[in-house]
């Protein structure tokens, strides 16, 4: 048996349990991959409370919570490459990752570096590889500001150290909490609040910001729009895809490849990422985790431990 934590129906918090699940098997193209660390996003709440993309597969009570995962191969289904029992590996599961025991798609999987952990492996396939395919898609050259809202959690994180490490100008929104943190990524503080707009012009350098990186959406996405004259390709939010399409902006395009999860995690190892997992729990207080990101006051990453 595996144990694992699920929602039953969508709603609040009240909807979540742990429960005993049958050990999966592998099928075709599937790695089964005893968990060591699940990282923990807000497209998990987001998903319990039945916000789920139009023609998403229809869910199957009870859902396990979790989108990445890194852990260790304990079965191959057929047709699998390149991968092996005992391999530790990393990426994106198709039976959720707030669990002791996930199937993974050997096509959203990599090899887990020697030079990181679990934990820090974990934290990659969601928000580090968001991160990177965003800041790909802006383009930016050295030298050119970029704004991104909500840029303490996991996310905005990644996409700061990439955008610092490309020669690029940062100015980040966050809480007063964040100030100290966020400074440390090399990134200029504004904090969200009336006036948005124009205290983040006022703090970026020339006055000028060059594209947006959403996290937030809302009110703070309209507001900071103003601030590009030409939206095309410089206004992308992971946020707000319905708000960001009627401001002339557009979503993310995810790459979703295990060649993406393999460059960021050579980017960790090199040092220009830092996964900067802040904190962790447990897979017994996996409640708890969700409830640090739901809250929207995480700061950078939160991961959940699990087995040895």
């Amino acid at each position: 048996m595996s144990k694992a934590y699920v929602f039953t129906r969508f709603g609040g918090p009240e909807v979540e349990a742990f429960v005993d699940q049958e050990l999966p098997e592998p099928g075709p193209g599937q790695l089964l991959v005893a968990v060591r660390a699940a990282g923990v996003n807000p497209v998990d709440w987001k998903l319990r409370a039945g916000k789920r993309r139009p023609g998403a597969p229809p869910v199957q009570f009870p859902e396990v919570l979790g989108s990445e995962v890194a852990g260790v191969v304990e079965a191959v289904g057929a047709g699998v490459e390149g991968f092996a029992v005992g391999d530790a590996v990393f990426g994106n599961p198709d039976t959720g990752g707030y669990a002791e025991r996930t199937l993974l798609p050997a096509s959203l999987a990599a090899h887990k570096p020697e030079g990181l952990t679990f934990a820090e492996a974990a934290a990659l396939p969601v928000a580090v590889a968001t991160a990177y395919d965003g800041v790909r898609q802006l383009d930016l050259p050295a030298g050119a500001t970029l704004l991104i809202t909500g840029v303490g959690g996991g996310v905005g994180v990644a996409a700061a150290q990439l955008a610092r490490h490309l020669g690029i100008h940062v100015v980040g929104t966050a809480s007063a909490g964040k100030k100290g943190f966020v400074e440390s990524l090399g990134v200029v503080h504004v904090p969200p609040g009336p006036d948005l707009a124009d205290r983040v012009r006022a703090a970026a350098p020339g006055g000028r910001v060059d594209a947006i990186f959403d996290l937030v959406g809302g009110e703070d996405l309209v507001a900071v729009a103003s601030l590009l004259p030409e939206r095309r390709g410089k206004l992308i939010t992971a946020a707000a895809k319905e708000t960001v399409g009627e401001l002339g902006g557009a979503a993310v395009a995810r790459a979703r490849t295990s060649e993406v999860l393999d460059a960021v995690a050579q980017l960790a190892v090199d040092g220009v990422l830092r996964p900067e997992v802040t904190v962790t729990y447990p897979l017994e207080r996996a409640g708890e985790a969700l409830r640090a990101v739901e809250g929207g006051h995480a700061r950078g990453k939160v991961v959940i431990e699990v087995g040895a």
